[in-house]
């Protein structure tokens, strides 16, 4: 958990950083109402609950603002709606209609293998306005590149940005669309490019500490980016290894026919496979990948389970 003192943040704002399965959280302690930002993955939803209750100490919670439609940044949306039950939720515009008639296979719930409990929302969190968070106005930009529909939230006062997966510190989040066919590194570019423009002093990342180096972070970005757009079977075959690991981390334990079931429900990594790898069998593609985890240090496999490390 970081706070203003330790870190240069604005008052009034706390981070919860959680890992990779679950994005960061960043509550927001205003006077007339808190706020949250994204609420990590469905299986930490009652992890984030205990956070949340645990700093408002009894007060509600009035807001949540989500940053993307990924499943680690909007899983604990339905378990904070049903303890709030006043509370507003904000989301980005580009899939509201997704989510009224709650479109899991559109969302890509489904076609990752990942778990997102429905929820609803109430406003849309535009790119272009500003929004109240802990007392202070916060500028709403739209941040393409790993989600179309992406948000980041930026203090002028202060030079905090709120990066969501646009931004790490030693990269950026997987540029989805690019590999469904929709050309997203030249998003992913401009993206950077807005927020040296922005010049922030401190970024609060959707993943990983709150980080001050920020023109350092920039400089790693566009060299992988740079290093990805040369060889974009590289970065596919990259993003099957994250979307593995991401279900190694929601499981830890999976057995042999649990995994190979998943393999086949998950049709986004059948997509990938046939724009990139179209030669390659596709359990063969799976078995190649899973083994560079295991060599990594990243999982281990005996003849029953995998399992994460």
């Amino acid at each position: 958990m970081s706070g203003p003192a330790a870190s240069g943040l604005p008052a009034n704002l706390i981070v919860f950083e959680r890992g990779w399965l679950s994005s960061n959280n960043i509550l927001f302690i205003g006077t007339d109402e808190a706020s949250l930002v994204d609420t990590g993955y469905a299986t930490h939803a009652d992890q984030t609950l205990a956070l949340v209750e645990s700093a408002l100490g009894g007060r509600p919670l009035d807001r949540i603002l989500n940053t993307h439609l990924h499943s680690d940044h909007c899983g604990g949306n339905a378990a904070l709606q049903r303890r709030y039950p006043d509370v507003r939720t904000e989301i980005p515009p580009g899939e509201a209609a997704l989510v009224e008639r709650w479109d899991e296979r559109g969302l890509s719930f489904l076609a990752t293998g990942q778990i997102c409990p429905k929820f609803g929302f109430t406003s849309l969190l535009r790119p272009g306005t500003e929004c109240v968070l802990g007392d202070r106005s916060w500028q709403v930009h739209g941040a393409p590149g790993h989600d179309p529909h992406s948000i980041i939230l930026f203090e002028p006062v202060s030079r905090t940005l709120i990066s969501a997966d646009a931004l790490w510190e030693n990269g950026f989040g997987v540029a989805f669309p690019e590999l469904a066919g929709e050309p997203s590194f030249g998003d992913v570019a401009a993206t950077l490019d807005r927020i040296e423009t922005l010049a922030p002093q401190q970024v609060i990342p959707g993943h990983g500490r709150v980080f001050n180096e920020v023109e350092k972070a920039l400089g790693t970005a566009r060299r992988r980016l740079d290093g990805l757009q040369r060889d974009p079977a590289k970065h596919a075959r990259h993003a099957i290894k994250v979307l593995m690991k991401f279900k190694l981390l929601e499981v830890q334990s999976i057995t042999l026919d649990e995994w190979s079931a998943w393999l086949l429900d998950a049709s986004y990594l059948e997509i990938i496979r046939s724009r990139f790898f179209a030669e390659t069998e596709p359990g063969r593609l799976a078995e190649d990948i899973l083994a560079e985890l295991i060599a990594a240090g990243a999982a281990e496999m005996d003849s029953s389970f995998i399992r994460n490390i």
